[in-house]
């Protein structure tokens, strides 16, 4: 049923549910999982006035970008599953959506909120983006101790 997983990944709490998640899934069936960061450009542009904040701001979200992806590719390396891992820069949820439709994506594995700091929600505002825009199946994961539902 699936051969191709992605779970987009911002190094957070709810990131790492949605890895475990994919990579029970894809373990089980032999699937490949798809481990996608996306810089997103909003961020980058406010911070691209004068001086040097937006060339260190870029640095600081690559570094989180490989930080994030090498976490995930430990992940699967230690279960065993195969995977491929991009860093996109756009805006999230729509990167999101068009990764998985130009990569066949079966199931798309989602935190239930990332690094928006925004607990009160219900859902984060990119992964109910993700949700409401998407083709594709969409798993939505939370971590252990989440009381938010």
């Amino acid at each position: 049923m699936y051969t191709n997983l992605l779970v987009p990944t911002d190094g957070s709490d709810a990131s790492a549910a949605a890895i475990d998640q994919a990579l029970a899934i894809a373990e089980g069936v032999g699937a490949t999982v798809h481990f996608l960061y996306v810089v997103d450009v909003g961020t980058e542009m406010s911070a691209s006035g004068t001086g040097t904040i937006a060339d260190e701001l870029t640095e600081t979200l690559s570094e989180e970008a490989e930080r994030a992806l090498d976490e995930a590719a430990a992940r699967a390396d230690e279960e065993g599953v195969a995977y491929e891992r991009e860093t996109l820069e756009g805006v999230p949820h729509e990167a999101i959506v068009d990764y998985s439709t130009t990569h066949d994506i079966d199931l798309i594995s989602v935190g239930a909120s990332g690094r928006s700091g925004i607990k009160e929600h219900l859902l984060g505002s990119t992964t109910d983006r993700v949700v409401r825009s998407s083709d594709t199946s969409v798993l939505v994961a939370r971590p252990e101790g989440d009381s938010s539902n």
